[in-house]
Order: C-alpha cells, then sequence, then structure tokens
C-alpha cells in the first residue's frame, strides 16, 4: 500500500485514527499501530511479514543480550550476530542475484542466478533495526524491554517502507510516553496534505513526462528533449521521495512521534558536499555515524574513508551498476571539493549553485539508466553525439501547455514556504488569518490530489522498492 492511494486516504487511515483516539489507553493505542501498520505492510505481500517480525524479534534479543553482558565478551558477540544477520538478510534478497551474475560474467560459469521477490522496504527497516542495537552497544540508549512498544518502533507503517530512517534514539521518549496534541495534529495534516501533492500534482506529473521522453531508442529524440526528460526526473525524483517523507513525518506527528527531516531544500545547494547534508539526510546521517566516524572520519585515511561510504551509498539504493558508479560519482565530487574545489566554490555563488545543478542531473542521469547503453546513449544525446539535432516542435507544444506547471515545479525546489511562515511568524496579527486561511488550503489540497488519484494510472513511489 502506498499513502497516495484512494483506499489508505479514505477507508485506512479513517478507521486507523478513529481507532486510535477512542481511548485514552496507551497499550490499545500502541496495539491499534502495529496491526494497521501489519494490515499496511502486507497489502502487496503478506509473506514478508514473518521477515519483518524476526528482524525485530533478533534485534529487541540483540538488545537485552548487549545490556545483559555489557562490558564483557558477550555484548560484541551480540553486537556482531545483529550485523551478520541483519546484513545478510540484507544481502540475501537484496544482492544475491547481482553478485551471482557477476561472477557468472567473470569466470564463465553457469551459476543459477537466484530470484528473489525484494521485500518492500527491507533496506530501510534493517538500517533501523542496526542503529538501534548499535546504539545499545554504545551506551547512547537504554534497550526497550516491552517487546510490543519496540515492535511498534520497527514496524510504524508511516515510515516503514521508504523513510525516513528513524533511529530508537530520536523517538525513545516518544515510544515510551507520548502525547498526542491538537497542535500535533493540525500540522502533521497539513503537512501530509502537503506532501501528497508534491506526489500527486508534481512528481507523477513530472514522471510521466520523464518516461515519454527516456524510454524507447534515445537516438531518436532531439538533445532537448533529452535534457528535458531528465530535467522532469529530477524533479519526479525530489518531489516523490521529499513528498513521502511529508506525509510520513505528518502521519508520525498525528500519533505524536516527532521524525527527524530529511530533506531541506537540496537544489539551492552550492556544491555537492552541501547536496547532501540536504538530500535524504537520514541515510547521510546513518553512514556518517555508523561508517564514516568508526572508519576513521576526517582524522585518518580519509578519502579511502569517503570511497567506502559512497561505494555503499550507491549500492544501497539498488543491485546494479549504475547505482554503484552514482554513488561514486558523488563521492568523488566530494573528494575533490575537499581537497580544493569547495574553497572556490564559497567565492561564486551564482556559479556555483549552476554547478551544483549541472552534477546532480548528471548524476541523475546514472541513477536512472539501469542499462548501461541506455545510459550512454543518453549522454550521448545530451551533448550532441547522436540524435536527431538540438531542438523539435513536439517539445515546444509541451512547453507551452505545461509552462505554469513548470514554474511551479521549479519554484518549489526553493524554500518559499518556510520564508512565507517565517514571514508570519514575525507578524503576530497575521498568525490568526493564517490559521483561518489553512482550513480551506487543506481542503483544496485534498479534494484536488483526490481528483487526479480518480483517473490517475501512472502513480508510483520511486523510493518504494528500496
Amino acid at each position: 500500500m502506498v499513502f497516495a492511494n484512494l483506499f489508505f486516504l479514505y477507508v485506512f487511515l479513517p478507521l486507523n485514527l478513529i481507532l486510535y483516539f477512542c481511548t485514552k489507553n496507551r497499550a490499545f493505542r500502541n496495539a491499534v499501530l502495529v496491526f494497521f501498520s501489519l494490515f499496511f505492510y502486507a497489502w502487496g505481500e503478506p509473506v514478508w511479514i514473518t521477515l519483518l517480525i524476526f528482524s525485530a524479534t533478533i534485534d529487541y534479543i540483540h538488545g537485552l543480550t548487549i545490556e545483559k553482558y555489557r562490558g564483557k565478551i558477550g555484548a560484541k558477540l551480540a553486537l556482531i550476530s545483529s550485523l551478520v544477520l541483519n546484513l545478510g538478510l540484507l544481502g540475501i534478497f537484496k544482492y544475491s542475484g547481482f553478485f551471482v551474475e557477476n561472477i557468472n560474467f567473470i569466470t564463465g560459469l553457469d551459476l543459477p542466478v537466484p530470484a528473489f521477490t525484494l521485500p518492500i522496504g527491507i533496506s530501510f527497516y534493517t538500517f533501523q533495526t542496526l542503529s538501534y542495537t548499535i546504539d545499545v552497544y554504545r551506551g547512547n540508549v537504554e534497550p526497550q524491554r516491552n517487546y510490543m512498544k519496540y515492535f511498534m518502533y520497527v514496524s510504524l507503517y508511516a515510515q516503514l517502507v521508504a523513510g525516513p530512517i528513524v533511529r530508537y534514539a530520536d523517538v525513545a521518549i516518544e515510544v515510551n510516553s507520548r502525547k498526542e496534541t491538537l497542535e500535533d495534529i493540525w500540522a502533521g495534516t497539513a503537512r501530509f496534505l502537503v506532501g501528497l501533492t508534491k506526489k500527486v500534482f508534481i512528481a507523477n506529473v513530472a514522471g510521466g513526462f520523464a518516461e515519454n521522453y527516456l524510454t524507447g531508442d534515445l537516438t531518436q529524440q532531439s538533445t532537448a528533449a533529452v535534457w528535458f526528460g531528465i530535467l522532469m526526473f529530477s524533479i519526479q525524483i525530489y518531489y516523490d521521495f521529499s513528498g513521502y517523507s511529508d506525509m510520513a513525518i505528518g502521519i508520525g506527528r498525528i500519533f505524536g512521534f516527532h521524525f527527524l527531516e530529511n530533506f531541506n531544500y537540496p537544489y539551492i545547494s552550492r556544491s555537492a558536499t552541501e547536496f547532501w547534508r540536504r538530500w535524504h539526510m537520514s541515510l547521510g546521517g546513518f553512514f556518517r555515524d555508523y561508517v564514516y566516524i568508526p572508519l576513521g572520519g576526517n582524522r585518518k585515511h580519509q578519502f579511502l574513508n569517503l570511497f567506502i561510504v559512497w561505494f555503499l551509498t550507491g549500492f544501497w539504493h539498488g543491485a546494479s551498476w549504475n547505482f554503484i558508479i552514482w554513488g561514486l560519482w558523488f563521492g568523488a565530487l566530494i573528494i575533490i571539493e575537499k581537497f580544493f574545489l569547495l574553497k572556490w566554490l564559497k567565492k561564486i555563488p551564482v556559479l556555483s549553485n549552476i554547478y551544483l545543478l549541472f552534477i546532480a542531473v548528471i548524476g541523475w542521469v546514472m541513477f536512472y539508466f539501469e542499462d548501461m547503453g541506455k545510459m550512454f546513449d543518453c549522454f550521448a544525446v545530451m551533448f550532441g553525439a547522436k540524435g536527431t539535432g538540438f531542438w523539435d516542435v513536439s517539445l515546444e507544444l509541451t512547453l507551452l501547455n505545461n509552462i505554469f506547471w513548470i514554474i511551479l515545479a521549479v519554484a518549489f525546489c526553493m524554500p518559499i514556504v518556510p520564508t512565507v511562515k517565517k514571514f508570519i511568524e514575525d507578524r503576530p496579527k497575521l498568525q490568526m488569518p493564517a490559521k483561518i486561511l489553512q482550513i480551506p488550503a487543506n481542503a483544496v489540497m485534498l479534494i484536488v490530489n483526490t481528483s487526479l488519484l480518480v483517473g490517475m494510472s501512472y502513480n508510483p513511489f520511486l523510493y518504494y522498492k528500496f
């Protein structure tokens, strides 16, 4: 199940809210969240509930074991067991086919290639449970002794299948004793509807354009058409993933959880380094705290540590060489920036923004095409080595017919909303009118998104498969 779905909006979520708020009993509310989370997760592939339960249970036991044997060899063995089991499961289900295919290619063997169906959200909840056991081992958090509370944290459907990666340390207090307020419910509802609008009104439309211009024989497209297609994918992936994060944060807030932000207008960045402080921040924070710093960070072997982190960042996104190349592309750029480029970029603000947008778009080409041949064709057409010329009439008609939508999509990649909020917060007289206007604004967003979903056939979540 996904959030941008009429069944979710008008059946699943209302029932969840009614049952959750019909009593103040905390244990009952937790049980309601667990039940609805399991139903949400089982909607597409019920069999994978067993894997989710197994993964959560082994790390619940690992956490208690680490606490029991703290300072002894048993704690270290429990941590190693957690790492091996979790990464082993992720390796089997997500990467085994990739490894076997490459072994066959290199050696000439004909080993059977595993054909596992990728369990939805396995990359996200694996990292969540790993962060829990590591933080317990480090003494950053106390282990959760109530299994139902722990399982609620792992399985909570708001962020289960596509993030953000929520660490137990960030929500431990709310898992044990949270308080749902009218202000949180109101703010969470508005945040959810903003995310839904990002997804339905912008990401889906941009994705349709990207698919139209980036599928088929790219050498039959014009240079401008392919550039437009990859720009539309750049818009799609930002609004798709940040929209999902907004919806997850909004739902979490309704139920009293305050998840950390996952996006902070990455396209206004002036370097690859800054871009990755603003894009998928929960993933970047995970690799920083659990891989980069333990390897030595910037104290020793910094460039090797960066290479490892960015190799893993790319590989985390998918079992395909294009994702590894994409990760290493950003890793190489960040190393170059740290070596000398960053100090120059700080001196040329406008040009540094252009530089970031260019390298990000080039990166999205690598991300989009798992077929390396099509990736090279795309680059060839983009830079005039192939294709049918620079311009075509059909693209011109597309631009003219959608110019206002394109302006809106580009404009809201910039921090317009926070700027308006800050303006209102600094003027008390505007705060009440703004709250009153939020009611019709929420209603309009819900009505518009509902009408679009009724007739919309193209409605993917890009990060759903990771």
